[in-house]
């Protein structure tokens, strides 16, 4: 006497569910390249940037003109100042707003460090909105008042 042990369901069957873990797979080791590759895109090239000529955005009605002048000198509005007395008379103009906007004009020899070292100066004072003033409507090499 043999015993027999019958399966109901002998009959292959398709999966009818995505396996989703290669894909998975892939899509992290790609994040993993890309995030890898992204901060060497940067291109430290020297370059000489054009002024712009596009229309200029409008000014407020009494604006605050931070220059910095060719002999790496500072003023606010027509008044010269040191570099440390920078955040006592920025305060004292914008009257303690730390959102007013500050308009950042530096002479076109003053060379990017120093301008980088104002913009430090304005950041640690609270002031984080800077726009920079460049001449407008100029052509690219034309100086102002030039004979073409």
């Amino acid at each position: 006497m043999a015993i027999r042990i019958r399966h109901a369901d002998e009959t292959l069957k398709e999966a009818h569910e995505i396996n989703v873990t290669p894909f998975i797979d892939v899509m992290l080791v790609l994040l993993v390249i890309f995030m890898v590759t992204a901060p060497l895109t940067t291109v430290n090239v020297p370059v000489d940037l054009p002024s712009s000529t596009q229309k200029p955005a409008p000014r407020p009605d009494d604006p605050v003109f931070l220059t910095v002048k060719a002999d790496h000198g500072l003023a606010v509005g027509e008044e010269d100042i040191a570099a440390e007395a920078l955040p006592s008379a920025l305060a004292s103009v914008t009257k303690g707003n730390k959102d007013q906007r500050i308009f950042l004009r530096a002479d076109k020899t003053v060379d990017y460090g120093t301008l980088m070292g104002v913009m430090d100066k304005l950041r640690s004072a609270g002031y984080l909105k800077v726009a920079l003033v460049n001449l407008q409507g100029q052509e690219e090499g034309a100086e102002a008042g030039a004979a073409p």
